[in-house]
This record gives C-alpha cells, structure tokens and sequence, in this order.
C-alpha cells in the first residue's frame, strides 16, 4: 500500500511540473493564480498521501496550514490582484 501512495505523491508532482508551466507562460494573472491555487492543493494532497505512507500524522497539520494559506491566498489575490488588473 504504501508503494501505491508514494507513487499517487510522484504523479502529483507531476502536475505541480505542468503548473509550471502555465506560470510562466501565462497570458494572464488570472491563469498565473489558477496554477498558484493547482500548487496549494496538490500541495496538501501530498502531504496528506506522504503522512499516511509514512505514518506521520504531523504531515496532517502542516497539510492543513497549507490549506489554510492557499485560501487566504486566493481571497487576497481577488481583492488585490484582480481588481487592480481589470481597471487597467
């Protein structure tokens, strides 16, 4: 079982690797924070997959500070971010 969570973990970061991308290469910040909030939940799911492959419940709460981050990142992108790109 454990083979199988660690090998969910890699494919996942597999997609962090695709986010990348569309960071980069982004037409706009809307899709650069898209890619910012794909992080913060492939984040947490693999944080989440890695504590319970490694018997590590500590993983658990570091997964859910993450959680909590991303949130407040997508708020503060909204109020911040976005509204000054649309005046412009």
């Amino acid at each position: 079982m454990q083979i199988v969570l660690l090998a969910s973990a890699l494919m996942l970061m597999l997609t962090i690797i695709g986010g990348l991308v569309r960071v980069m290469r982004g037409p706009s910040s809307a899709d650069r924070m898209l890619a910012a909030q794909l992080f913060g939940t492939t984040g947490v799911a693999i944080l989440l997959l890695l504590a319970q492959a490694w018997d590590a419940p500590y993983l658990q709460n570091v997964a859910l500070i993450f959680a909590l981050l991303a949130a407040i990142m997508g708020v503060t992108f909204v109020r911040r971010g976005w509204l000054l790109d649309q005046t412009k």
